[in-house]
Parts: structure tokens; sequence; C-alpha cells
């Protein structure tokens, strides 16, 4: 049964427009039911947003692959995430980049997700408990930065975080609305990219700094 909501699932968001065949098939292969609570999981297929404890949630496979797409992931980029949560973005990102970091600053979060790398025998996943609007300033220049939770605004020292040329994509509040947006770094100028309206779990402190 699930494998039929799977493939229900990957056509849905090809006709939502998620074109890039390497995203859908890194959807296909993670089983996103590991990274839901147990009374939940008759709903991993679904195309909705679902708690997972600690006022959390995971996101919307949609727009998993909306945000995934965006970055304009390659094979020998090192990613930044900020906000593991139960880890089903980063196990998706792992699939399409040489090695991605991950930052969660709930503890009980942090060691699910940890968890499910194991189960999944992810290796290239490394994980931090740690405050995310520090960012990760000992593996700077990351090619991509992929914030899951909604901020005010992106400040300098995440732009100093990634390379010349490379993807940071982060859902920003905009006056009572959230709009997904992708920053591209080229030449040391900033270029912004409206993706969508969307609804995230606010950042904790609200503002990245």
């Amino acid at each position: 049964m699930l494998d039929v909501r799977k493939i229900r699932l990957t056509l849905e968001l090809r006709e939502s427009g998620i074109s890039d065949t390497h995203v859908l098939s890194a959807i296909e292969k993670t089983p996103r039911e590991i990274f839901i609570p147990d009374n939940f999981r008759n709903q991993a297929y679904e195309n909705i947003a679902l708690s997972i404890g600690d006022n959390q949630t995971i996101s919307q496979p949609y727009i998993v692959a909306l945000m995934t797409q965006s970055l304009e992931l390659q094979k020998k980029h090192k990613v930044l995430e900020i906000g593991t949560g139960s880890g089903y973005q980063s196990s998706i990102l792992s699939l399409l980049a040489r090695r991605v970091y991950t930052i969660e600053r709930i503890k009980s979060l942090h060691v699910k997700a940890e968890t499910n790398f194991k189960e999944l025998k992810l290796t290239n996943i490394v994980t931090k408990h740690a405050d995310g609007n520090l960012g990760w300033k000992e593996q700077i220049p990351f090619d991509r930065i992929i914030f899951t939770a909604a901020i005010n605004k992106i400040s300098n020292n995440f732009f100093d975080h990634i390379a010349d040329n490379g993807i940071i994509v982060a859902p920003i509040v905009s006056s009572s609305k959230q709009i997904l947006k992708k920053f591209t770094k080229k030449n040391d100028a900033i270029l912004t990219e409206v993706l969508a309206e969307v609804l995230f779990v606010p950042n904790l402190k609200g503002v990245i700094n």
C-alpha cells in the first residue's frame, strides 16, 4: 500500500512543477514514515505537513521537493542545513550532495534524527546540537544553505558562509506572510528570487544575526 501511495505522491509532485528527476528519485528512495510519529504514519505519503513533536513539523513533501530543486544540487556540493528536525530533509539532501552538515537546537529531535540516519545507513551527514543562528563557521565555505524554519532576514554572516555561485533557500517573514526565497551569490552580489508563499514554524530567535 505504501508503494502505491508513494507513486501517487511522486505523480502529484510532477504535476505541481517538480521536474528535477534526481530530486524526485531521492524522495522516492527516502521512507518518510520513519521520520514521523507512529500515530501519523498512515499519512506519511500524503502531501501535507505533519507534527513530529516539540512543536515542530515535518514539511509538506511538495515544499521539501521545491526547496531541494531550488538548491540546484550537484554531487560535489557541501550543504549546510539550519534545522534538522527529524532528519527527512537532511536525508534527501544526502542523496544529492557530497556532504550535509545539519544543526538542530532541540536535543530530542537531534537524537531522533541521528537514529534515523543510522537506520538508513547515511554516512555523509554530520550533525550538531546547537543554535543554528550561529552557523557552522568551522566548515566554511558551503556551496548551499537551506533554512527549514521561518526567519525575518538573512544576515551577511550567512552570505559569508557560502562560496561564490552559492545558493541559500529560506522562508522569509514578510508582513503577515512567509515567502520562500532563493538567494544566489555572484561576484559578491546577492540575487534574490521569490519561489512561493509558505508556512513554516518560526525560527526560535526569528532574526538571523
